[in-house]
């Protein structure tokens, strides 16, 4: 869990199963007093020890292409939780009334294309080049290319990725000049939504890497971010491949 530094054990008097979960108890907490939607982020992976013995790190420090489920619970005017098993993308909308979950969302899939761009804007200057000529061209009025694009930032990567699951759009969180190495954790939030992502037809990974073939060294290791759309999430590769060619040259 991000709430802890290492793993929790299941307790003596239960019975030790074959799974692992890895979680983000609530996402953008830092927006609870402001009544703004966060979320809860959640993936289970098979144990690679024995059963019936106590887990341990190896058991958690696989690639997310080992995902068995991932999903994601979005607290708003609604609660809705949005599960996969890998093989389709189903959400569910509780109903107060019955206080179960009711599937809402069958089979959902991302747009390839979208109008849509999600990032902090105010880390701009502490940005690779290409990544900040990749926003300017999104900025730009072109009709041929649907251009300008809108900016939608929340600040919960659940809240910002739920909206783009649905109506397309890509979300970004690179690494920078002040976080080398990305600011969000591999774990348990990029491989779950990475996981999710591509069950919907999308693409997620750190700018060169699909983030569910990163093979983590720990449990709170962080990584940049860039998933959503298939077609945005391209476009923003080439503009950072070719800069850096460039700069080469």
């Amino acid at each position: 869990s991000e709430e802890e530094e290492n793993i929790i054990h299941i307790p003596n008097r239960f019975k030790i199963g074959k799974y692992v979960l890895l979680f983000d108890p609530l996402d953008g907490s830092s927006n609870i007093d402001a009544n703004i939607s966060i979320g809860t982020i959640f993936s289970i992976y098979k144990r690679i020890t024995p059963e019936g013995k106590p887990g341990t790190l190896e058991d958690c420090l696989q690639q997310g292409t080992q995902q068995v489920a991932a999903g994601y619970v979005v607290y708003g005017s609604s609660t809705i939780l949005v599960y996969t098993a890998g093989h389709g993308v189903h959400g569910f909308t509780l109903d107060p009334a019955f206080g179960e979950f009711l599937l809402s969302h069958e089979y959902i899939q991302i747009p390839k294309k979208s109008k849509i761009y999600s990032i902090n804007e105010g880390n701009y200057k502490y940005w690779h080049p290409g990544l900040k000529k990749y926003i300017k061209y999104l900025q730009e009025e072109d009709k041929a290319s649907e251009r300008p694009y809108s900016s939608r930032y929340i600040g919960s990567m659940v809240a910002d990725n739920h909206r783009n699951l649905l109506y397309g759009g890509i979300f970004m969180y690179p690494a920078d000049s002040r976080n080398p190495k990305g600011k969000l954790r591999l774990m348990y939030e990029c491989d779950p939504f990475a996981f999710i992502i591509e069950a919907a037809g999308g693409r997620a990974t750190d700018g060169k890497k699909r983030i569910l073939e990163i093979q983590p060294q720990s449990l709170h290791e962080r990584t940049p971010v860039f998933m959503g759309s298939e077609e945005d999430v391209k476009m923003v590769e080439d503009f950072m491949a070719k800069e850096e060619a460039a700069e080469t040259k």
